[in-house]
């Protein structure tokens, strides 16, 4: 009875493991078709967002911040995804080594399909991984001129090994990573890499055996005074080995080398004897060696003769008698510093703390920093509040406070607190004057210093504008940008001698630089034949722009003709005289490209402005140019992402929604500001809050009369001169003179039967100008009708092949 009961309920427990065990299969082989499906759709979708993203990534790129806008069409394959992932994955992340993400997609979408070993997947995972750093940090040594190679991880992965270990250094760290990714990934031996060494080692071991075996069995004669009998046959000269003797002659001119007959041949090398005199030697040639001195090297460097006999390169020589502006030509807007309102700063202290108990909120610790306009309360919280919690109180703090502009800090970058900066009832104003008179300022040694303004901790705060290297001011109008401007060109003014820095100023309100005219002779760049070196009209600045990128060229086969890295080598090394201004050399200047409103030639010119800038902003940085744009309309389409993506450096002032201080920041704070003057200033990294210094009109003008008055170059600092693509005026007929995209244009109009300049500023991305007159040159070539009002021109080719004879026949009239 005992054995059956056994086997009844192990038959039992067979019938209900069994059903449960196979009901688990069957779910997990669900899962694993679901997952592997899903990881196989991600794979085709980044592999069709990414090749779309080398054809439609320049359109795209300047609407990714706008993709949660339903009317936003990006041309990407896979849509507003795709044009999202591809921006992320390549150009904000490793460049084309983001390929290799679609092997990892395929890999584990093969894994669930199949299900071989976990380690092996994830040690193919490992070495996708190890592959995408090193592709991306080994293109990213191009990224200045082609960021879509590397991305930009691997820029700054080789930007910031570039500042510590050099050049070398890093080309040396990529080449041990990819010896270390085959030895170790492809399996390749070691002994390939030293097998080309080993072998050149064996066969110069082998020559100089051969040799030396050669040597000894050759038969050495000995030095006597017989003569030697005449032979028959012709002698066989023996080579003699070369003693200390031989090797450095002496007073004798000849040397007499006699065989003895007698002497039998032996394998060890004997002594020979050289004569003081000169001795006859019958039947026998003469064998002399004639010594010739060598030349004495120069034991000094001729640069360093030419330093100690005329001293270094002195640039400012031409204008030694310049006088820097004093600080009395600036006003003292303020008198006595900070003014501390205790009864205020109590007030708000009870205020928050009130707020804060009354969502249950503990503070442990509170601590106030009065600024010139705000003041900064550093609460540390109890242990166990969330900082979101924190946080998601700003409007209340505010209401409670009745202040305007409330911004929570939370946390304050290396502090264990939480800020809340809270603007005074009584903002003091920062003069320039105490700016310019600071400490920080006068002993700062940097190349173009720049006092913006104070800190909340009434510190002033300096930054050097050829470490940016290039500045991007945004904000609303009447927020404090002019002055900013104003602000930053008069740093310099104080600081630099007009041989060291020339500014390029562009101004299309024509009213806010104009002050600046009065020091064209010394500190102002223009082109050729240009009556005012404050450029007012676009075309101008096109051409300017333009110019400035052939100086940009020029000046790096200056620097790889002295074979050094940047501007700052370069000058050092002219000041010291080691390089001929006869073979082009000279010393260079700073240039600063300061733009006072780029949204208005954004939407003038268009990509003939955008191009030149981007170019400048990618590779001007090492040879002295710097830039300053500043705008009004901080939008996506006028900062785009390439613009962006080459101004690290940037200041807001106040805007009014949090879109514009996303676009400006890449984050909220600027639609917090107070503004007249309340900044933020980031440079990649933290957010620092600043008052910036007060110059007012009056003070720039007696600033640039007074340099102005003084002796100056006998012109502005010449750039070169730039001949345009497109000449001629509207009604141009002749055919020489049309515009170099004439025939293009005409294809697309006649393609597209509707002759508007819109349609070509689409098709061939130019701006609105140059479309405008190529619309009027077809109009003179009688292609495409008059002007009629808010209808598109008519167009009188019918097809290609009609356009085609049409302009042969022009040709052969000419």
């Amino acid at each position: 009875m005992t054995a059956k009961k056994k086997k009844s309920a192990k038959q039992t427990v067979n019938k209900q493991v069994l059903p449960k065990t196979k009901q688990t299969a069957t779910n997990g082989a669900r899962l694993s078709f679901i997952f592997g499906t899903i990881f196989l759709m991600s794979t085709i979708i980044l592999l069709c967002s990414f090749i779309s993203y080398f054809t439609t990534g320049s359109y795209d790129q300047s609407l990714v911040n706008e993709l949660g806008n339903r009317e936003v069409e990006p041309q990407n394959w896979v849509g507003k995804l795709g044009a999202w992932l591809s921006h992320k994955f390549i150009f904000e992340g490793f460049g084309i080594a983001s390929f290799l993400f679609i092997k990892i997609f395929g890999e584990i979408a093969l894994w669930f399909g199949i299900r071989f070993k976990a380690e092996k997947l994830r040690k193919m995972i490992f070495w996708d991984v190890f592959a995408i750093l090193v592709l991306s940090f080994t293109l990213g040594h191009f990224g200045a001129s082609h960021p879509l190679l590397g991305g930009v991880v691997g820029f700054e992965m080789n930007d910031y090994l570039q500042d510590y270990i050099g050049q070398i250094g890093t080309m040396l760290v990529v080449l041990f990573l990819v010896i270390f990714y085959l030895i170790f990934r492809v399996k390749m031996a070691p002994k390939v890499f030293t097998s080309v060494v080993s072998n050149t080692h064996a066969r110069l071991k082998d020559n100089l055996e051969k040799a030396e075996e050669i040597i000894s069995t050759q038969p050495v004669p000995s030095v006597s005074n017989q003569p030697v009998k005449q032979q028959e046959e012709k002698p066989n000269i023996p080579s003699v080995p070369v003693t200390k003797e031989m090797a450095i002659p002496t007073v004798t001119n000849e040397v007499a080398f006699e065989l003895n007959k007698t002497e039998k041949k032996t394998d060890a090398p004997k002594e020979f004897s050289v004569s003081d005199t000169t001795s006859k030697v019958e039947h026998h040639e003469e064998f002399i060696i004639e010594t010739i001195e060598e030349e004495e090297p120069l034991t000094d460097d001729l640069s360093n003769k030419i330093v100690e006999n005329f001293g270094l390169f002195d640039p400012t020589l031409e204008l030694s008698k310049y006088q820097f502006p004093p600080s009395d030509l600036l006003y003292e807007h303020t008198t006595g510093g900070i003014t501390i309102n205790q009864a205020e700063l109590e007030e708000n202290k009870n205020r928050i703390v009130e707020t804060l108990n009354n969502y249950k909120i503990g503070i442990a610790q509170i601590k106030a920093t009065v600024g010139p306009t705000v003041t900064l309360y550093e609460i540390v919280p109890d242990a166990g509040i969330r900082i979101s919690k924190i946080k998601s109180l700003e409007d209340d703090i505010a209401l409670s406070l009745s202040a305007l502009g409330i911004r929570i800090i939370a946390p304050i970058p290396g502090k264990g607190t939480i800020g809340i900066e809270v603007p005074n009832t009584k903002p003091t104003t920062v003069s320039m004057k105490s700016l310019i008179l600071s400490p920080k300022f006068q002993n700062a040694e940097m190349e173009l210093p720049v006092a913006i303004g104070k800190t909340i901790s009434n510190e002033t705060f300096v930054f050097d504008l050829a470490k940016m290297p290039h500045l991007l001011m945004a904000g609303a109008t009447g927020q404090g940008k002019s002055v900013g401007l104003n602000a930053v060109l008069t740093s310099l003014l104080y600081k630099k001698h007009p041989a060291e820095v020339k500014f390029v100023l562009v101004d299309p309100k024509k009213v806010e630089l104009t002050l600046f005219n009065k020091i064209e002779r010394h500190f102002l760049a223009k082109l050729p034949d240009t009556e005012d070196a404050i450029i007012t009209d676009n075309t101008k600045v096109i051409n300017t722009l333009n110019s400035l990128c052939i100086e940009m060229d020029n000046r790096y086969s200056l620097l790889k003709d002295a074979m050094v890295r940047n501007i700052k080598e370069y000058n050092e090394k002219f000041k010291q005289r080691k390089l001929n201004p006869e073979h082009g050399h000279r010393f260079l200047p700073y240039i600063v490209l300061v733009v006072d409103e780029f949204a208005d030639l954004i939407m003038t010119a268009g990509k003939e402005v955008e191009t030149p800038i981007a170019r400048l902003a990618q590779l001007a940085r090492a040879i002295g140019i710097h830039l300053i744009i500043a705008t009004q309309r901080p939008s996506v389409n006028v900062i785009t992402g390439i613009i962006k993506a080459n101004f690290p450096a940037r200041i807001a002032f106040r805007v009014s929604s949090k879109i514009d201080s996303r676009t400006i920041l890449d984050g909220p704070g600027a639609d917090q500001l107070i503004g007249r003057g309340d900044l933020l200033f980031t440079q990649g990294n933290d957010t620092v809050r600043v008052q910036c210094g007060f110059v007012d009109t009056p003070e720039v003008e007696k600033i640039t009369e007074f340099i102005g008055s003084q002796k100056g170059y006998g012109d502005a600092y010449l750039l070169p001169e730039y001949v345009g693509e497109e000449s001629g005026t509207s009604l141009d007929i002749d055919i020489s003179e049309r515009d170099v995209m004439f025939r293009e244009a005409a294809e697309i109009i006649v393609t597209a039967q509707q002759g508007s300049a819109s349609l070509l500023q689409r098709k061939l991305k130019l701006g609105y100008n140059r479309a405008g007159r190529l619309i009027d040159q077809l109009e003179a070539a009688g292609i495409v009708g008059p002007f009629e009002g808010s209808k598109a021109r008519s167009v009188n080719i019918p097809d290609l092949v009609s356009l085609d004879e049409f302009l042969e026949n022009e040709k052969s009239k000419m």
